[in-house]
């Protein structure tokens, strides 16, 4: 009871804090400078008390009446059940007046009133302060109340959880999506949303009569479920390469798994181009060599499917390599000591405790195959999919916003579909394979088929990234790929030069050197947010169970599943005016990858958090320890590998992001991918490979630093392969 007291003060004084002390208001530079103390309690830089009474904010006063009212609270008289009920009245109707004021009384509506401040702007730090208060002051009212077993840490973090989500994810979703049921006159009609998503060009099958193309929903289907396939299947192969052979180059592999996910996603298609286009060098040596005309196959399907491979294939690769390595030995070593051959201890003991990676993976697969907009720009050719679909329904010379949020509402139903179809997949089977139990047994070896098939699948894979990053390497080196090989590091000097001032210091006078700033310093804060939401709404997920908590899942995994041009778009229309204004800033800019690349971390903490036995954590309670401690000292270090995957997917994927951030940047806060972009259209090949070629590097000393930082996992096993079985061993087996 005193530890919740001391919650309940806690969050009165951030709520009193934000409501009597800092801006209530959003301000044109950052809080975080202080320069508003300079105009402390005078225009926008004054608290929510000084806006009610000075400049006729009265709408305010009721906020700061509840959190007052709060502080009666804090009386001892007050009984367990009836404190947990006004906790939850007075966070529930702070937390819904707050966020209904900032709506309804905006610019319009207050000049409208004949308001002589003209109205509110977007919400500030005083704001946010006062919504997480009473956010927080509701969660400890749910843990009385008896929820979530009465912890007030898994109360308050499945309220953070919701409550961001909503904010961040489905608001702005459903901004974009009620245009979809927009007609000709502005008016609600679900005719004009059939109409728009029941077009021949969407659903139509003249491919399979030779008369014209399929309709861009089944090709996005089909090239999903290809991709999902073929990804998992290579993921698993390198995962299995890694921890179950003796093969030399583990950590090259691990370096080259990596590296199509730290590019931006329009390298690889550039390089495939110069490889296999039609004045590629593979087209022109077959022409040298045997007269074969140039062809361009490489255009659409199969050229579509072989870069989403390649681009792909590291995030089941990052996925399964935890999963792979927490398949318990001594199972395998009791299959082999019951006379199970090394073929029939991997089918019917380790395959299928991997099902949980391998279901995730193949989602993680489906959904980043209908959501990829770099890849079908380059290379779709007519093979027409929806990401790109909506990209010219929105930028085009259709002007069509309604039918890009009809479109995205059925890449919604796709995701849905899927996600549906991996939880019949794994179904309510247990695959916990690391308990409390130490487990000293060596994982065993593969079976030479699938030794051999490994090896197969991941050798063409090695050479052609090998081959296809090789190229874009030198091609920064040369001054016109195809005309001119003569070596120059022209490209470098005009985006990133140094010079020497008159005064000894250095001058940054490279073009890129303020897109590069600007995309390592968000990125390196967008990080570890996403990581850490993305772990801990996993470890929720599979250790609680709560109404809603299946609509939560789906909630978090909605963000992935819509194409980035679209989420840009909905960021817009959402955020670019009160109550939350965030346009042009670089808050949009990392709340938008945080919750766009948080699905990862949250599907490779479920995948790992499903093989972790329950009762550690009910050892660790029965020892006195609350859940956040547990889930600090117990779970994380389990957690490694999901950790690593979760921080090295979120930076990359947040520096080398293209189709989201697109249309949310800004003079001041300009991206690496963007100021690639322009460099292509404006024909500026050599500079744009130049800036990629460093991003690729600097990528790579990123995740150096990761997993550096982050470790291995210890799980108190020997080190080591069987190869054959215990006569290898000798004399001292």
């Amino acid at each position: 009871m005193i530890r919740k007291y001391g919650a309940i003060a806690l969050w009165l004084c951030v709520g009193a804090a934000g409501f009597l002390i800092v801006p209530w208001y959003a301000l044109p530079g950052s809080v975080l400078s202080l320069d508003w103390l300079r105009d402390f309690a005078t225009g926008d830089s004054a608290p929510a008390i000084v806006q009610a009474w000075r400049y006729g904010r009265t709408w305010l006063l009721p906020i700061g009446a509840l959190l007052a009212a709060g502080c009666t609270l804090l009386a001892p008289r007050f009984d367990r059940s009836l404190l947990a009920h006004a906790l939850l009245a007075l966070g529930g109707i702070g937390f819904l007046y707050t966020l209904a004021q900032g709506f309804l009384i905006g610019s319009q509506a207050a000049s409208l009133q004949g308001l002589a401040t003209g109205g509110q702007q977007g919400m500030g730090l005083g704001a946010t302060l006062a919504l997480t208060s009473f956010a927080m002051l509701f969660a400890v009212g749910l843990a009385g109340r008896g929820y979530f077993g009465g912890d007030a840490f898994i109360a308050g973090s499945v309220v953070a959880i919701v409550a961001s989500t909503a904010i961040f994810t489905l608001f702005p979703v459903l901004r974009i999506m009620v245009s979809a049921f927009d007609d000709a006159n502005g008016l609600i009609s679900i005719a004009a949303f059939l109409d728009r998503l029941l077009q021949q060009k969407v659903w139509g099958l003249g491919c399979l009569t030779g008369a014209a193309r399929c309709g861009v929903a089944w090709n996005t289907l089909i090239l999903a479920l290809l991709t999902a396939g073929g990804t998992t299947t290579l993921g698993l192969a390198f995962a299995l390469l890694v921890t179950r052979t003796r093969f030399r180059f583990k950590k090259l592999l691990r370096a080259l798994a990596i590296l199509p996910i730290i590019t931006p996603p329009f390298v690889i298609g550039l390089g495939l181009i110069l490889l296999f286009g039609r004045s590629g060098l593979v087209n022109h040596g077959l022409e040298w060599a045997f007269g074969i005309e140039p062809s361009r196959w490489l255009y659409g399907l199969p050229g579509l499917l072989l870069a989403q491979w390649l681009s792909f294939t590291p995030i089941a690769f990052l996925v399964l390599i935890g999963v792979v390595e927490a398949v318990s030995p001594s199972m395998e070593e009791a299959a082999q000591t019951l006379r199970a051959s090394r073929w029939r201890t991997f089918i019917d003991v380790s395959l299928p405790l991997m099902r949980p990676g391998l279901a995730n993976a193949f989602l993680i697969g489906f959904i980043e195959s209908i959501s990829d907009f770099g890849n079908p720009i380059v290379l779709g050719g007519n093979f027409s999919v929806l990401a790109t679909e909506v990209f010219f329904s929105v930028v085009g010379a259709q002007l069509d916003q309604g039918r890009a949020a009809a479109l995205g509402i059925l890449l919604l139903a796709f995701a849905l579909a899927a996600f549906f179809a991996q939880r019949v997949v794994l179904g309510r089977r247990d695959y916990t394979a690391l308990s409390g139990k130490g487990d000293s047994g060596l994982p065993a070896p593969l079976p030479e088929p699938a030794r051999k098939l490994c090896y197969a699948l991941a050798m063409p894979w090695i050479v052609l990234t090998v081959t296809l990053y090789a190229m874009t390497f030198l091609g920064s080196f040369v001054e016109q790929w195809g005309r001119n090989y003569a070596p120059t590091l022209n490209h470098y000097a005009r985006a990133f030069g140094v010079e020497i001032g008159p005064q000894g210091g250095l001058i940054w006078v490279g073009s890129a050197w303020n897109s590069l700033w600007t995309t390592v310093k968000l990125s390196a804060l967008a990080a570890p947010l996403t990581a850490a939401l993305g772990l801990l709404t996993a470890y929720i997920l599979t250790r609680q169970r709560f109404r809603g908590r299946t609509a939560l899942e789906f909630g978090t995994m909605l963000s992935f599943a819509i194409p980035g041009t679209v989420i840009g778009v909905s960021y817009i229309l959402a955020f670019n005016v009160p109550p939350i204004e965030m346009t042009g800033t670089a808050l949009i800019l990392i709340a938008c990858n945080v919750f766009r690349n948080m699905p990862v971390g949250v599907r490779a903490g479920m995948a790992s958090m499903a093989q972790i036995d329950a009762s550690l954590d009910e050892a660790s309670a029965t020892l006195g320890a609350g859940r956040f401690t547990t889930l600090r000292r117990i779970v994380l270090p389990l957690l490694k590998p999901a950790v690593a995957a979760a921080l090295v997917y979120s930076f990359v994927r947040a520096a080398t992001t293209v189709s989201a951030i697109v249309f949310l940047v800004s003079a001041e806060y300009e991206w690496a991918t963007t100021y690639i972009i322009n460099r292509v259209t404006n024909g500026d090949y050599g500079v744009a490979i130049a800036y990629s070629t460093v991003l690729i590097v600097l990528m790579l000393v990123a995740i150096w630093l990761i997993h550096s930082a982050i470790g291995e996992r210890r799980l108190g096993r020997r080190d080591g392969v069987v190869r054959m079985g215990m006569a290898e061993l000798g004399p001292a087996a």
